[in-house]
């Protein structure tokens, strides 16, 4: 769906240029939502890698400390082809046989003990810093512009093509999931976490479907009787019922509309047009609400449509740097994606 989507800043051009052309081009750095207290029974490290996904440093670091890797949590999966940071805990094990170890494509840079072990979410964000590199001479200019423009504006958070798998046909899978097909591509889904990814990039595509049926109908800042909002960063969050009173809040970014990831236990459903809009993209794509109850891995969500963001932009000898913040499950290749005016490869992941 990614060449689909529309841009926040589709009246500025873009800088074009290509992403990632080695690791050290997309950093990302995850900010933990706490620090290990110093005592406890898990043990917190903090890892730098680069051409390793979590998962595989992981177990090489279990391994290495003598414990087991069920025992290990992390707050969120980060991207091999990176130069990442990020904390991970790992039960029973001590901060002395942690400290100064490194292996292929990873060293330990922190360890230290904490009482709870680390789950998924447990992060405040990730920090990002990306070089586009072939950018042209008014490249810089034409960041900076793009910059501005989504400060007030807003960042649309869509979910990124890497959602939808290396050939686009993710979301297409859940569908066929949910609908109970019988096709070559279901038979070969093996396991129950392959069968909720798959259903989630079903959610997810319903979801870029409405946040994009949004900005071309001009609302995806502004709150429509019905709408259900959500106070930001990750706040409650309720039925709109008063648009002029809440539609400030929202353009100042203390509150988002927000919407479906469609299931059966969503806390709270929008009514009216925005109901409606919801609707009809479901059924667009031929599942059933009838369906997603049946499914144990429809649970459902609501999230944000417009998120703040503020992006440095400089110029080094490479090309184009651009830095920013962003929270759990927002995706930096959509802000590439802006500023270059053209989609960026799938193996972009975070």
């Amino acid at each position: 769906m990614g060449s689909a989507l529309p841009y926040v800043t589709a009246d500025l051009p873009g800088t074009g240029g290509i992403a990632k052309v080695v690791p050290e081009d997309f950093r990302v750095d995850e900010i933990p939502a706490y620090l290990p207290s110093g005592a406890g029974e898990h043990l917190f490290v903090r890892v730098e890698k680069r051409g390793r996904n979590t998962r595989e440093v992981v177990q090489e670091l279990a391994r290495r400390l003598g414990v087991s890797e069920r025992g290990a949590g992390v707050a969120g999966q980060k991207d091999r082809h990176a130069l990442t940071t990020q904390w991970i805990s790992f039960a029973g094990a001590r901060p002395e046989r942690a400290l100064g170890l490194e292996g292929e494509g990873f060293r330990v840079l922190e360890a230290a003990l904490h009482g709870n072990k680390l789950r998924t979410g447990h992060l405040r964000g990730n920090r990002f810093e990306v070089r586009l590199r072939g950018t042209g001479p008014d490249g810089l200019q034409r960041a900076r512009a793009i910059a501005d423009a989504l400060a007030v504006r807003g960042f649309a958070n869509f979910y990124g093509p890497q959602r939808f798998g290396r050939f686009g046909d993710n979301a297409e899978v859940g569908r066929l999931l949910l609908q109970g097909a019988d096709d070559p591509r279901v038979r070969r889904v093996r396991d129950r976490t392959q069968r909720r990814f798959l259903v989630s990039a079903f959610q997810s595509e319903i979801f870029n479907r409405v946040l994009a049926a949004r900005i071309a109908e001009g609302t995806w800042a502004t709150p429509l009787p019905g709408d259900v909002l959500q106070k930001l960063p990750a706040g409650g969050m309720f039925v709109c019922e008063e648009p002029a009173v809440d539609g400030p809040r929202v353009a100042s970014f203390e509150l988002s509309i927000t919407g479906p990831m469609p299931g059966r236990k969503a806390r709270l459903a929008p009514r009216g047009a925005p109901a409606a809009l919801e609707e009809r993209m479901l059924a667009e794509s031929g599942v059933t609400w009838e369906q997603l109850a049946r499914s144990p891995d429809a649970e459902g969500a609501r999230r944000p449509l417009r998120l703040p963001v503020a992006i440095d932009v400089r110029a080094d000898e490479e090309g184009l740097v651009a830095a920013f913040e962003l929270p759990p499950g927002a995706y930096a290749t959509m802000v590439l994606r802006e500023i270059a005016k053209g989609d960026l490869p799938a193996n972009l992941e975070a």
